[in-house]
């Protein structure tokens, strides 16, 4: 793009100073005002045939010979750049991104994933499962081809540069995801998204025990390392592969699999605010198990007592079958 403009200007500049010195060369061999000057620049550059302000002498035909001869050879460059940025492409490109832009400057409360490497295609694939909207920022054109291949939108470019989280339509998104390879990268974004947005639900990835920390005080509300996990969870297979295998059960994205599913108190019905769990009766009604409670002050009880009270800005952890959940999905 960057090119083509250069291109694109050199041949105004050129086409301006054939301009310019046709205007000066006729005033001085014909003696003539500006305007007849510019105006017999104009028509013989244009070589659109109009009459001549006065019959021409000698040199001033030489001179206009010379003039329409410069001014073909400028219209031809300007036309071999305008027509090699149609063929290269980069128009259709740029009308793509404009229509992709305008699709997520329309999105809110959506995703924004930083960097769709192997965590960040993991974590776009959940997202997608729940319908939840996404954005990705991404540099890396044989990635941005798959991205492109699975119709998600995107915006190319570095996502530790403030324009560029700013084009994802990061003052309007409810969440970010960072998964960028370098933890002093993942650290820039957090600063930068926390900045922009303080009501954001932030997730970075992590290589370095030290880099946790850090990313939480720049504003990340969790800090995942995948490596770290994959070690631990291979450890536990060896020490309590029946809890492991459980554990692997309670998915939320598979058919056949036991699932979690959380609930925002104040999306139940508003008979349900202040009552309590027993109110509630989860159990007869879809089948449902609550195995957990998030307190407004973000604490968490195991297996909560029946008269827990439904409090807002409260959540309950479900556990159900498939079928279970679909009950729940329906009651509620």
């Amino acid at each position: 793009m960057n090119v083509f403009k250069s291109k694109l200007y050199k041949a105004i500049g050129l086409l301006l100073f054939v301009m310019v010195i046709g205007v000066i060369g006729f005033m001085s061999l014909s003696d003539i005002t500006f305007i007849d000057a510019l105006y017999m620049t104009v028509i013989t550059m244009t070589t659109v045939g109009f009459g001549e302000v006065h019959p021409l002498s000698q040199e001033e035909r030489l001179f206009t010979i010379f003039l329409i001869l410069t001014s073909v050879v400028m219209m031809g460059y300007a036309a071999s750049v305008v027509t090699e940025y149609i063929v290269s492409g980069e128009l259709f490109e740029k009308l793509k991104f404009k229509k992709v832009q305008n699709k997520i400057e329309k999105l809110k409360n959506h995703t924004i994933v930083c960097g769709y490497g192997r965590n960040g295609k993991q974590a776009v694939s959940k997202l997608r499962k729940f319908n939840k909207e996404i954005v990705i920022v991404e540099s890396d054109d044989k990635l941005i081809e798959q991205i492109e291949n699975e119709n998600i939108l995107y915006v190319r470019g570095n996502a530790t540069k403030d324009e560029v989280l700013m084009k994802a339509c990061l003052k309007n998104a409810s969440s970010l995801i960072t998964t960028l390879p370098s933890d002093a990268d993942n650290l820039y974004v957090v600063l930068s998204a926390r900045q922009h947005n303080k009501n954001l639900t932030i997730v970075s990835r992590a290589s370095d025990d030290s880099s946790d920390s850090k990313l939480r005080i720049a504003g990340a509300d969790n800090v995942i390392m995948p490596d770290k996990l994959g070690g631990e969870h291979m450890a536990s297979l060896l020490v309590t592969p029946d809890i492991v295998e459980f554990v692997d059960m309670l998915a939320v994205d598979s058919d056949d699999a036991t699932h979690l599913r959380e609930i925002f108190v104040d999306n139940l019905p508003k008979e349900f605010l202040s009552k309590s769990i027993r109110d509630l009766d989860l159990r007869r009604k879809t089948g449902c198990t609550i195995i957990g409670f998030k307190t407004p002050d973000r604490q968490y009880e195991i297996n909560p007592d029946a008269n827990t009270l439904l409090l807002a800005n409260s959540k309950l952890i479900v556990l159900g079958s498939l079928e279970q959940i679909q009950n729940l999905n329906k009651l509620f």
